[in-house]
């Protein structure tokens, strides 16, 4: 805290074809309805069929204009920053800098969200463009672009498997370290956790591998020889690490001309906005009590796709371009564009049925309520898929 005091001063001074038969309980007492995880009695040719064909279409100019209209708000809000927020009576300023980091990384946000579209070649056609977009718009956020890509699409082809997915892997409680308890089993901990998950979390991914999938040895983003890249993808790994020191290099010359803390206070502050929505984005898309996952024994790729949840951002679905309230259709149809996702989404529930999976809860309840409730996975001891996982919280 007192580092952010230091730096607002600053700022201011500067210029079963059915639902399960289990249930779960929540530590609440409230019964949930777990999603279903018998073979789904459609198929997903049945589920596109039911998506009108225009929504697979994409648009240069249409994906161009939301380039172009998130940039331009960018490009406003930091006008307005650097010009006019110094220039309010004293402590107004204190005030406006954190109004304006929150803003800014919300925008920024769906700019990382569009460049996310660009690696599922949901952007246009053309990969080549597809990929010059991404790389230009993620290297700006200091993500490693084709290093990013590749993982996530692995993500994709492996959702809710307990061996292969590559993020946000569900611990069995065999695995739980002893601390756990401590940090689950009172606010103060759960507190805790979530504060170093939204600030640390994308940053200790990138580069430790992090809540990610466990390999032989050890797993970094920035490294083209690491394990989680093929000799085919490591030259894309090398560009994708000189477009982030390029940036890189570009805010030290910057903190050169203008100071540290106008470059944390301009461009930092809004950044770790970013990063902490994208990991919460992604957490919650893929933890809930009512989502299972499976080990090698009973995944299938389809279900697993299944297994993720839709959440209510508020006005925040449209600053993120849907990625919040759309996430089953994207990860059915990935190279569809965000543009017409709301669409699909309308037309693939009444063919989904039980298994589409939407929660309501405002996004920071859900936060609390998850790391609360969503600990580790293990099997039921009544069920007879013994290869589908549950979370639970008994420590």
């Amino acid at each position: 805290m007192e580092f952010v005091h230091r730096m607002i001063n600053g700022c201011v001074k500067m210029g079963a074809g059915g639902r399960s038969s289990v249930t779960s309980m929540n530590s609440k007492n409230e019964t949930l309805k777990r999603v279903p995880v018998a073979k789904p009695p459609f198929s997903l040719s049945q589920v596109k069929k039911a998506i009108p064909p225009h929504c697979f279409n994409r648009s240069i100019p249409r994906s161009f204009a939301y380039v172009f209209y998130d940039l331009t708000i960018v490009y406003i809000l930091y006008y307005i920053a650097t010009n006019y927020i110094n220039q309010l009576p004293s402590p107004l300023p204190s005030l406006a800098w954190p109004i304006y980091w929150a803003i800014q990384g919300c925008v920024l946000t769906g700019v990382w969200v569009i460049a996310h579209e660009c690696g599922h070649h949901a952007f246009s056609d053309y990969q080549w463009l597809d990929d010059t977009v991404g790389f230009i718009l993620h290297s700006a956020l200091l993500v490693p672009y084709f290093s990013w890509k590749h993982s996530h699409r692995r993500h994709h082809s492996n959702t809710g498997s307990l061996d292969k997915d590559e993020v946000f892997v569900p611990k069995q409680k065999s695995g739980m370290q002893w601390y756990s308890k401590y940090l689950s089993n009172n606010p103060i901990g759960r507190l805790g956790t979530i504060i170093v998950t939204l600030t640390l979390g994308w940053p200790l991914y990138l580069a430790f591998n992090v809540s990610g999938r466990p390999y032989p040895r050890f797993a970094c983003h920035y490294d083209p020889y690491g394990p989680i890249f093929s000799d085919r993808e490591r030259i894309e790994i090398f560009l994708s690490d000189a477009g982030v020191v390029a940036i890189c290099y570009g805010l030290y010359k910057l903190v050169l001309a203008k100071g540290l803390t106008w470059v944390l206070c301009v461009y930092g502050a809004p950044l770790l906005v970013v990063n902490g929505f994208l990991v919460l984005i992604t957490y919650l898309q893929h933890t809930h009590l009512t989502l299972p996952h499976y080990d090698s024994s009973e995944w299938d790729w389809f279900r697993g796709a299944l297994a993720t949840v839709d959440r209510d951002y508020g006005i925040l679905n449209k600053v993120f371009h849907n990625i919040t309230d759309t996430h089953v259709a994207h990860h059915l149809f990935s190279t569809m564009p965000h543009y017409h996702a709301m669409e699909a989404t309308k037309s693939i529930k009444p063919i989904l049925g039980e298994y589409y999976s939407f929660d309501g809860t405002p996004f920071y309840k859900a936060l609390w309520r998850e790391t609360r409730d969503c600990i580790y996975v293990e099997s039921d001891q009544v069920d007879e898929n013994k290869g589908v996982f549950w979370y639970n919280n008994k420590l």
